[in-house]
């Protein structure tokens, strides 16, 4: 897990775009393996922060690839995240999100047989969903937990899920525990403008983190993946 881990964040350091932790180095010990990073301090928020958050991040998924994907599968949280290589965003989104998620959840007993059959009708939907764009290069599991800003007032991003997948995830994830200073989104879209209509697919996008979350905590999260298949019947 964590060799995907500093992969995943020297991929992202190298596109010179946001701040990322230095991989110091990663290994096995006899009980167990380790992660070292870059200890980067916690600082207070400038007035141009956030600002300067949504223009980093803009930055960095300008960084693309001919497929969605990755090189590797990798981690979402302790869950394996599926990554092989498509040239749509609609296949790679149900194939390697979505469906192992439903399927993991269906074998846990979490869903059941008609949720199951919601998602299908679902995955007819997302290609005219989602606005046609190239693969960007995404945090992947971008919530308030995962970036901090350092003691200059810079955004740092750690603990990724990264892919080439659409751009519009990273932001779905920013708003569904909260979201994010409303600086954040401005300052994003005035750089990178999102298509019309993304405040009626962002639950689409969000649909794949709430089943991560229905797969490791299961609980609450199940009716809100319920009824956020309940608005796309």
């Amino acid at each position: 897990m964590f060799e995907k881990e500093a992969a995943g964040l020297q991929k992202m350091a190298a596109t010179q775009t946001i701040r990322i932790p230095e991989v110091i180095g990663h290994g096995a010990t006899p009980t167990g393996a380790f992660l070292l990073l870059e200890f980067i301090a916690s600082g207070a928020r400038n007035p141009d922060s956030w600002a300067l958050f949504g223009r980093k991040l803009a930055a960095f998924h300008q960084t693309s690839d001919p497929l969605f994907g990755w090189e590797t599968d990798n981690y979402i949280g302790s869950l394996l995240q599926y990554n092989a290589r498509h040239e749509d965003w609609p296949g790679f989104y149900i194939a390697e999100r979505l469906q192992p998620q439903l399927e993991m959840a269906r074998r846990a007993g979490h869903l059941h047989a008609a949720d199951e059959k919601a998602f299908h009708r679902l995955y007819k939907t997302i290609g005219d969903q989602c606005p046609d764009e190239p693969p960007a290069l995404i945090h992947g599991d971008l919530w308030s937990g995962n970036f901090l800003f350092d003691e200059a007032g810079q955004p740092v991003l750690f603990d990724p899920a990264p892919a080439f997948a659409h751009r519009e995830m990273d932001l779905a994830m920013s708003r569904l525990f909260g979201g994010f200073d409303a600086r954040f989104y401005r300052a994003y879209e005035t750089e990178m403008p999102l298509a019309p209509g993304f405040g009626q697919r962002l639950e689409v996008y969000q649909l794949y983190y709430l089943m991560v979350h229905v797969n490791l905590f299961g609980g609450g999260y199940i009716q809100q993946v319920r009824n956020i298949l309940k608005r796309f019947m």
